[in-house]
């Protein structure tokens, strides 16, 4: 009992997404139908694109890009900067779970050694927002993008024509932020000579002395892995842009990480996987109940966007995705709605949780008052984009 009590406290998504599916399951009862309801392109990408990542993060791909950056800014601002934007764009590539696993732990342990340790908080909960206002711009950014991308049928350019307003609405509210942590926090003294803070982050725990360790005995393995990684993410960007079949791409992945590195399948997040899986039998077998379809279309009818955005805060973003696309065929605002409920919560994108779980290790007595700046940031956030969204920016 302990070890399911543990689970679900664990997999709080998950348990609830399977318990749906299995009380639909009694509504509508297993039949030949619940085989069409699993959409297996979204799972196969998602499998893809999570396994790759894994591989670009286990070869410090990513924070030896931030290190680069850092090496060349100094001053509190800059590097807040630095930090907060490596999110930002980052996410839009490697979506907005692995740019926070990638770079908060990163930004804590610079910010440390730089003197900077008052700036960790602000920083954290920019680099959060940031993350997920960042992923939102493409396909590849969040699950519920790829989800509602492949759903809509709809093209990359268009999808990133509808998201361009609120990301780029949403740059510019970062550098606000910033330049208001930056004033707050001047620190005198703490700026380095020369190149910046080069030497501040040489001492980051990895880069430096990962590449000289390289030199000696791994360095070509390294590069075949990184090639190969690459290779397996350019591939997947071309399924995504429907260029290639996703079932080629399934095969090439699992055949290349198992020669290359078949640890890396084990860091694959399979309870989001799972997750989508019982949300789509609960869905399919909903959308055959015909009382149901008409309340809950009434309900989304002319209010997709404000009931994505209220359903997020609840139940999260990726499975509010799911579940209310079963219903509305009104992907753009499905689209908008699920990005924008994102924010507010600390629950509205499970992506959030990395963060809070990192501040609440490394900073027990400071958890609360994160949360309370976290709070108060994004549903500024928040309230800014969805008055854009409903009065302003036409779809």
């Amino acid at each position: 009992m302990n070890k399911v009590k543990g689970f679900v406290k664990r997999e709080t998504v998950l348990s609830a997404a399977v318990i749906l599916a299995i009380l639909s399951a009694m509504v509508i009862r297993p039949d030949r139908e619940y085989g069409s309801y699993i959409d297996y392109k979204t799972i196969g990408l998602l499998f893809c694109l999570m396994t790759v990542m894994a591989g670009l993060q286990s070869l410090g791909v990513f924070k030896k890009a931030g290190e680069r950056l850092l090496g060349y800014v100094k001053g509190p601002g800059a590097v807040s900067a630095v930090l907060v934007f490596l999110c930002f764009f980052f996410s839009m590539a490697i979506t907005n779970d692995v740019a926070l696993i990638t770079f908060v732990p990163f930004a804590i342990a610079v910010l440390k050694m730089a003197g900077m340790e008052p700036l960790v908080l602000p920083v954290v909960v920019l680099q959060t927002i940031a993350a997920n206002l960042g992923s939102m711009l493409t396909p590849v950014g969040n699950p519920q993008n790829l989800y509602l991308y492949s759903k809509a049928g709809l093209n990359a350019g268009r999808f990133m024509e509808l998201m361009a307003p609120y990301t780029a609405v949403s740059f510019g509210m970062l550098v606000l932020c910033l330049a208001v942590v930056a004033a707050g926090n001047r620190m005198p003294g703490k700026e380095r000579n020369g190149r910046g803070q080069g030497p501040m982050v040489s001492g980051f725990p990895g880069f430096s002395q990962e590449a000289a360790g390289m030199e000696a005995s791994g360095k070509r393995i390294y590069l075949g892995r990184l090639g190969l990684y690459l290779f397996l993410f350019l591939l997947s960007l071309g399924c995504v842009a429907r260029i290639l079949p996703w079932q080629l791409l399934l095969a090439v992945v699992i055949t290349g990480v198992w020669i290359a590195d078949r640890s890396l399948f084990l860091a694959v997040d399979y309870s989001l996987l799972l997750t989508f899986c019982a949300f789509f039998v609960f869905i399919g077998n909903m959308g055959r109940v015909p009382a149901f379809c008409r309340f809950l279309g009434r309900i989304l009818e002319g209010r997709e966007i404000i009931t994505c955005v209220g359903a997020s805060q609840i139940i999260s973003n990726v499975p509010a995705a799911l579940l209310l696309s079963g219903f509305s065929g009104d992907y753009s605002a499905l689209i908008v709605g699920t990005n924008l409920g994102g924010l507010g919560t600390l629950i509205a994108s499970m992506a959030s949780l990395i963060s809070y779980k990192h501040i609440a290790r490394m900073y027990p007595m400071e958890k609360g008052r994160y949360l309370g700046w976290f709070t108060v940031v994004n549903l500024l956030f928040l309230a800014v984009l969805l008055v854009l969204s409903l009065w302003v920016i036409p779809f």
